[in-house]
């Protein structure tokens, strides 16, 4: 099974997870994936989605009062799987094991925390993901919704989680704690739902996007759409536009690493290759080891879905009203920001914006940067250093 790590997997995942809390690799958290579906859903658009399916699962127990519960909003190339094994011989356990369990950050023993995939997932190919979005099928024509699909925003991922969770009898939220995308969701949960959210975590995340980063994420989209296999979204009866979206989440890899690793990580590149200089069309290692990766894990993606997500992500501004201000205006929550330092991809300045403006309004949030080589990926491998601040945060 895919576990992606915000674009990127490796055993390097497994080794710091291990590294960095007390639970065996013998004695995991078991957890099990469950579906959830729902009716005529209207998006922020204003246009209804007929059938709505997310996958979902959760650790520790409810109590009686149900008021005892942590949701867990995913990034972008990730899914519900936060923590545990669905199998005791599971080789890597969910993205956030060093911080969700039993005596953890967010400690099961007190809390349980569930967390869902999100709608127009990018990884529908993945066994173990489960969601609604362009690939699947339109029940007006029995075909798959290609672009028929309604764009989506950041709001409908929540809006979603919300539906969810009101099925369970679910009326307050301890917290809400996501990372990258994640942490877009986190902060809108705040604003939409003010009354619901006692607490919000935001790790490597912002308040809005900005013209620099709307670029930015353009570059993840483009190279789906000059695919010509992509033909205007409708693929499904033919070949998917796989070159287009390995160089996707080939330039989302790069993007989430910071250079120092990355070139820890990577070949050293040769002087003057021979292959490099008989031709411009010839690869080198350095090139293969990003684009191999991203070519093994481009068929559990989906072209369609790639592109719905880096717009729902272009689109974001907390609270999807005339500016920040005014979203923020809604947060009745206690807040914490923790971007990260050498973050390339979701600048701390960014996260800053929102705590500046909440600051303003006589708010207190509160503010501290991960440190660490990832980059963007700190959010991940890194957040065990930011443990006790969490924890702190969470029991308060």
């Amino acid at each position: 099974m895919q576990r992606t790590m915000i674009f990127i997997v490796s055993l390097f995942t497994l080794l710091l997870s291990y590294g960095c809390h007390a639970q065996t690799e013998t004695e995991p958290m078991l957890v099990e994936k469950n579906s959830f579906t729902f009716t005529d859903y209207t998006t922020l658009g204003g246009e209804v989605i007929p059938e709505v399916t997310v996958g979902w699962e959760s650790y520790g127990e409810l109590n009686a009062d149900k008021d005892n519960v942590i949701l867990i909003t995913h990034f972008f190339s990730g899914n519900s799987h936060a923590a545990g094994k669905y199998a005791a011989d599971d080789v890597l356990p969910g993205y956030w094991d060093a911080i969700i369990g039993p005596g953890k950050a967010i400690d099961t023993n007190k809390y349980f925390v569930i967390s869902s995939d999100t709608l127009v997932n990018a990884f529908p190919h993945d066994p173990n993901v489960i969601t609604t979005g362009p690939a699947s099928i339109n029940p007006a024509t029995g075909e798959p919704y290609g672009l028929d699909f309604p764009v989506v925003t950041i709001r409908d991922f929540v809006n979603v989680q919300y539906e969810l969770l009101q099925s369970m009898g679910i009326t307050k939220l301890h917290a809400v704690v996501g990372a990258s995308m994640g942490s877009l969701q986190a902060l809108e949960w705040s604003i939409a739902y003010p009354d619901m959210v006692e607490r919000m975590v935001s790790v490597i995340g912002a308040g809005a996007m900005d013209a620099w980063t709307i670029m930015a994420l353009e570059h993840w989209a483009r190279p789906i759409r000059h695919d010509p296999n992509w033909n205007n979204g409708d693929y499904y009866d033919g070949e998917a536009p796989l070159t287009g979206v390995t160089s996707t989440l080939a330039m989302i890899t790069q993007q989430a690493m910071h250079p120092v690793i990355m070139n820890l990580r990577a070949p050293k590149p040769e002087v003057l290759p021979q292959a490099a200089l008989e031709s411009v069309t010839n690869s080198t290692p350095v090139l293969d080891y990003l684009f191999a990766s991203s070519a093994t894990r481009a068929p559990l993606a989906d072209g369609n879905h790639l592109l719905y997500l880096v717009r729902a992500n272009q689109l974001f501004v907390a609270g999807h009203n005339n500016d920040l201000a005014s979203g923020l205006a809604k947060v009745k929550a206690k807040t914490l920001f923790l971007p990260a330092t050498n973050d390339l991809l979701l600048q701390p300045y960014l996260a800053k914006q929102a705590v500046t403006e909440l600051e303003r309004q006589g708010k207190a949030p509160q503010y501290e940067e991960i440190e660490g080589v990832w980059g963007h990926l700190d959010g991940l491998f890194s957040i065990p250093s930011k443990a006790a601040t969490l924890k702190a945060f969470i029991e308060e």
